[in-house]
């Protein structure tokens, strides 16, 4: 199947938005057996949006449009796609309705201009927006005067806002794929999540007991990220859930512990769900990573229940009076170091009570560094009932690179030492 991505925005062009759909749809789409063989990203304007939609019609079983339903003069997409297909435009009472109410939710007034989303294709399926104004559109062109021989194709128009396309694909979107365009062939794939692992040791480790699995069609795929890799399983046709099992196993064991989770799975997420288990808690002391694993786990639905407290001690004098750090240590060793890691995390472990407390202090540069601690080191503290422990590391990447290199290893040292605790 021939599925193609067309994301509208002249924000997109000018760089002032970050393109966020191609990488979220591709992946959902892939992940469902709906692989995006082209993608293309155009500005506001009526050529390159008719331009785009011809071009992807003459070839394509499966177009997706983004953005351009909003009730601005350049939120275009509708009506230029109505145009291209020679479809009149309806207003849709139910979604005037819906329009109404939303506004009347919020206590504020209806713009008139927003009556310009409840414009719809003749023939076209609403696709309803709980999270907005702007419904999407999905039309089936049939036939197709674009296309060789006519053949059909399916074209589905998104709203702009991710708060507002993501949970209309998931909900909407995926239950009328699997009606209108059901795959010929079932497709399976699984993403095992690592951690603490390079990406050449990782495919060193499976490439070569996996290659039997890929003759037998298993497709391997590797996605590498500072501080993680992911491998990709996946397979088609009726034998495929079993290959991909089979191949995970065999990964699984040799993996071992770097596997901190699966698909979706996000590192913090993984050490909430561990520390709950255990009815255990946790504090923080943060210092280069300026309150990033407190965000981190903050994301997390239930963090409530395990993060007891998060202390951004920058200075030393902060370092000092919330966690007690000794001046001595400060003076002798340096903010960054493995006895100031060692007292950060202890202090900020017996001020909350916690069962468990991570610290972190470093050099995110890009300066600062000396020949002995340069730009990237960091000392990750690690305190707990039985003892605390320090891990060295060095993180030579940006600020922003380096705060998430950093917070996942704090992660990751911590997920170790909840695991090796409980096999103890």
């Amino acid at each position: 199947m021939n599925v193609e991505l067309i994301n509208t925005g002249s924000e997109l062009m000018l760089g002032r938005v970050l393109n966020t759909h191609q990488q979220w749809l591709c992946r959902r789409l892939a992940d469902l057996g709906y692989t995006v063989s082209r993608q293309t990203a155009v500005p506001d304007t009526g050529p390159d949006i008719q331009q785009a939609v011809r071009e992807a019609l003459a070839h394509a079983d499966l177009i997706f449009t983004t953005g351009g339903l909003g009730p601005t003069s350049d939120d275009l997409t509708r009506e230029l796609i109505a145009q291209l297909l020679g479809r009149n435009l309806r207003e849709d009472p139910a979604i005037v309705q819906q329009i109404e109410q939303y506004f009347v939710s919020r206590r504020r007034a209806a713009p008139a201009r927003t009556r310009v989303q409840a414009l719809v294709p003749e023939g076209a399926i609403v696709l309803p927006n709980p999270n907005g104004t702007a419904p999407g559109l999905a039309i089936e062109v049939r036939p197709n005067p674009f296309r060789e021989g006519g053949r059909p194709s399916w074209l589905i128009m998104l709203p702009g806002p991710p708060r507002e396309l993501r949970p209309m694909f998931l909900d909407t979107v995926v239950p009328l794929l699997r009606r209108v365009l059901p795959l010929e062939k079932e497709f399976i794939c699984h993403t095992l999540r690592t951690s603490g692992i390079g990406e050449s040791v990782v495919q060193e480790k499976v490439g070569a007991p996996l290659e039997s699995f890929i003759a037998r069609g298993l497709e391997l795929g590797y996605c590498a990220r500072t501080g993680q890799v992911d491998v990709r399983f996946s397979a088609c046709g009726s034998d495929a859930a079993r290959l991909v099992q089979d191949a995970e196993a065999v990964a699984r064991e040799l993996l071992g512990p770097f596997i901190y989770g699966a698909d979706d799975e996000e590192l913090e997420a993984v050490v909430v769900r561990l520390l709950t288990e255990r009815g255990k808690t946790l504090a923080l002391a943060e210092s280069c990573t300026g309150g990033c694993l407190a965000h981190r786990l903050t994301n997390v639905p239930g963090a409530s229940a395990v993060l007891r407290a998060g202390v951004v001690a920058y200075s030393n004098e902060a370092k000092r009076e919330f966690l007690g750090v000794r001046a001595e240590s400060l003076d002798e060793h340096g903010a960054v170091s493995e006895p100031v890691a060692s007292e950060m995390a202890e202090g900020v472990r017996r001020r909350t009570g916690a069962d468990f407390a991570l610290s972190v202090t470093g050099i995110a540069g890009p300066s600062g560094g000396t020949t002995e601690k340069p730009v990237g080191t960091v000392f990750i503290g690690l305190a707990k009932p039985t003892g605390t422990l320090v891990r060295k590391n060095f993180n030579p990447y940006d600020r922003e690179t380096f705060k998430q290199v950093t917070s996942n290893q704090a992660l990751e040292l911590l997920r170790q030492s909840i695991l090796a605790e409980s096999r103890s």
